[in-house]
């Protein structure tokens, strides 16, 4: 097996923005995960890509529904991002949830909310590269974001 650490290390010296990606299964119960792989890929046609990781639970729920939203967390929302990188508890009894007119959870009070459309799905590795389609989003420029750096958030 390969020490994946130093190479983890040397990703970790770019700071991120932290994301909550969410959908919900095929019984409309939701299902989400933190991701500080996000970034934007085009204004026209509008679309964003998140990358998570090929056992991620949610990602099967992405592919049934063909939809996810993501928040853009604030710095006010820590408590947030650690609930959601934990496995086995209710991720969504932390913050306020608001639904989009796709059905995805958008958290509310986040520095930026997307609902999307999957439009691509490519495999990479360990990691899953999905495309969304922005079908609608709402941003609040004056909050600060919560950022991730070095294995830590700051």
């Amino acid at each position: 097996m390969t020490d994946h650490r130093p190479l983890r290390d040397a990703f970790g010296c770019f700071a991120t923005g932290v994301t909550i990606v969410t959908s919900f299964d095929a019984h409309r119960r939701p299902v989400g995960f933190t991701a500080n792989s996000f970034t934007s890929v085009s204004l026209d046609p509008p679309l964003l890509l998140v990358c998570p990781g090929r056992n991620a639970a949610s990602l099967s729920a992405i592919r049934h529904t063909g939809l996810f939203g993501v928040s853009v967390l604030s710095s006010a929302q820590r408590d947030v991002a650690e609930q959601f990188a934990t496995r086995g508890v209710d991720r969504f009894s932390h913050g306020e949830w608001v639904e989009s007119e796709s059905g995805v959870l958008l958290l509310e009070g986040a520095c930026a909310n997307f609902a999307c459309s999957l439009a691509n799905d490519i495999e990479a590795g360990d990691h899953q590269v999905l495309i969304g389609r922005i079908d609608s989003f709402r941003s609040a420029g004056d909050r600060n974001p919560l950022l991730y750096l070095r294995g830590r958030y700051a």
